[in-house]
């Protein structure tokens, strides 16, 4: 058989399936900006193989990016934003894209990736400050996109912005509000197989962006739900 039969070089490669891949991230605005939290976990499949996977950047000057589903989908991403980023500077005009614009970029970029059945497999939550204006928005692999005053991708969607609902308000401070993204993150922790004990909370004001080292949380496995988790369930299998 000849090999062109064999191996076609001009054939095109696309991401059929997710391979390592990030849960959940939580979004928040709060008092004086934004903050967002995200394990540092990396999935390959449904083993937890990478521990150190960080899924929350800075783009530019006034907003951060926070990211879950494929991770080498997220780098492509990143590059498509530094692209951005360094081509706007290059104007030198004393302007600088903020955070929605960069939404609204990244809404386009899904879109048609969508579009040409080629999708970036990622859930992605977009916050900053601009000229004294807090902004928090996320958008699906397939371009569905909104603004919120708080946001969160994966599980977060289901169990964690029930509580949000619940105990958000528009001034919180910092401390307060890191005190509500933990419980939201050790919620994900007790629930989410994805997720592991090793997060960064990430927050951006006007003063600019600081992440966080990876910490823990301290957690409790002694709850008697934890100890016969199938009890009420008998016969569901």
């Amino acid at each position: 058989m000849e090999a062109s039969l064999i191996v076609d070089n001009g054939a095109t490669e696309r991401t059929l399936n997710p391979y390592v891949t990030g849960t959940s991230v939580i979004g928040m605005k709060y008092k004086d900006g934004v903050i967002f939290a995200a394990d540092t976990g990396g999935s390959y499949g449904s083993t937890l193989r990478y521990k150190s996977v960080e899924r929350i950047k800075p783009i530019g000057k006034h907003s951060i990016l926070g990211a879950s589903g494929e991770i080498s989908d997220f780098q492509e991403i990143l590059r498509y934003l530094d692209e951005l980023i360094l081509n706007d500077n290059m104007w030198d005009d004393g302007n600088s894209l903020g955070p929605k614009e960069i939404h609204n970029y990244l809404t386009r970029v899904m879109y048609n990736r969508r579009n040409k059945f080629d999708p970036l497999f990622n859930s992605l939550v977009v916050g900053g400050v601009k000229n004294g204006q807090k902004y928090l928005g996320m958008v699906s692999m397939i371009g569905t996109h909104f603004e919120d005053n708080h946001v969160a991708t994966g599980f977060g969607n289901h169990l964690a912005r029930p509580l949000l609902r619940a105990e958000w308000r528009e001034d919180l401070s910092f401390e307060e509000a890191v005190k509500l993204m933990e419980k939201c993150l050790l919620v994900l922790l007790y629930r989410d197989r994805s997720a592991i004990n090793k997060f960064q909370i990430a927050k951006i004001t006007e003063e600019g962006v600081t992440i966080s080292q990876p910490y823990a949380l301290k957690t409790n496995w002694g709850f008697s739900a934890f100890q016969n988790p199938s009890k009420g369930a008998e016969g569901s299998w």
